[in-house]
């Protein structure tokens, strides 16, 4: 695990070297939305659909993406909360409120999920970052977390925060792997994904092998240089999201009777760290982007040591 950790850890530097070497005279920006267009659009949905059509659906795959959502909202309301009671003792402005409430409750499910679960337990947990993203957390990301960055954004009104609902609604719809999925599930039903032909099969598996280092050497490229005088304002956020929302993820999987590897990785996801995508949210609507860098930036420090203490209990049966 831990030289696994060690080589993601390399490929995200080497992501932040691209963005200081700029080689070929292409900046990390214009890279990272290549990057990110190629993985989406034609890699994800292949991965989406190889994954999907020919996995067992069972009880836990039913009930997987209902722990993501559970678990979001749950974090996100404690969030709520705790930030109320820390703004007794200091000031946030309502500008910060919003960034922490995103940074606390949205985690990098499939960027950093993926090769980590797959990394731990093997292609069987493929499918586990898939639901956990597009049928739970990210879909909760682009609708509430929208209508939230909308809210606590520079210019607040009640048009913009319908606006924020829509754009993301349209952002899922126009989404490639969210119609890779349900592709997917329709092939599972109908029994045409464990009968795909070989040469269908070894197009889907090539197209997608490329997806997790991709993914990786992604998050590098949007690391920036953090403002750590807010340190003390995104500790608390940094500590829901990497020690408090596994802890929350492994309960509420436990109630719903996930049992086994899916157990572990609804407990394992709901712990990872903040969804870079919340720093675009943050610049989108005027939250404290600097703010929401400081936490992203942390909690990916946070979590190579909290990841192989949380897969650790979860194997040594401490937390089953």
């Amino acid at each position: 695990m831990i030289e696994n950790l060690f080589s993601f850890f390399v490929i995200i530097a080497l992501g932040v070297l691209f963005q200081i070497l700029k080689p070929a005279q292409i900046d990390a920006d214009t890279a990272r939305r290549v990057i990110n267009a190629i993985v989406i659009k034609f890699m994800m949905p292949a991965l989406c659909f190889r994954v999907i059509s020919t996995m067992a659906i069972d009880r836990n795959t039913i009930f997987f993406p209902l722990s993501a959502i559970l678990t979001v909202l749950v974090v996100l309301v404690l969030t709520y909360f705790v930030i109320n009671i820390m703004g007794l003792f200091v000031r946030i402005r309502r500008r910060q409120r919003g960034a922490l409430l995103l940074t606390a409750t949205f985690g990098n499910v499939t960027f950093f999920g993926l090769p980590i679960l797959t990394t731990l337990y093997g292609q069987s947990a493929e499918k586990f970052p898939l639901m956990y993203d597009f049928l739970g957390a990210g879909t909760l990301m682009w609708t509430v977390g929208a209508a939230i960055a909308a809210y606590f954004g520079a210019v607040p009104r009640q048009k913009e925060i319908f606006g924020g609902i829509k754009r993301g609604l349209k952002t899922i719809l126009l989404n490639p792997p969210i119609w890779a999925l349900v592709l997917a599930f329709i092939a599972n039903f109908c029994g045409l994904g464990a009968r795909l032909p070989h040469p269908i099969l070894t197009v889907l598996t090539m197209l997608s092998a490329p997806v997790i280092p991709l993914m990786i050497f992604s998050v590098g490229l949007c690391l920036k240089v953090p403002r750590l005088k807010d340190f003390t304002l995104a500790a608390p956020a940094v500590i829901i999201k990497i020690v408090v929302s596994p802890i929350i993820g492994f309960f509420i999987a436990h109630f719903l009777g996930l049992t086994g590897l899916a157990l572990k990785a609804s407990t394992l996801e709901a712990g990872l760290p903040v969804m870079i995508m919340t720093l675009a949210l943050s610049l989108q609507y005027g939250l404290d982007h600097k703010l929401a860098a400081l936490a992203t930036v942390l909690s990916l420090l946070a979590a190579f040591v909290s990841i192989p203490l949380i897969a650790g209990l979860l194997e040594g049966g401490s937390l089953l």
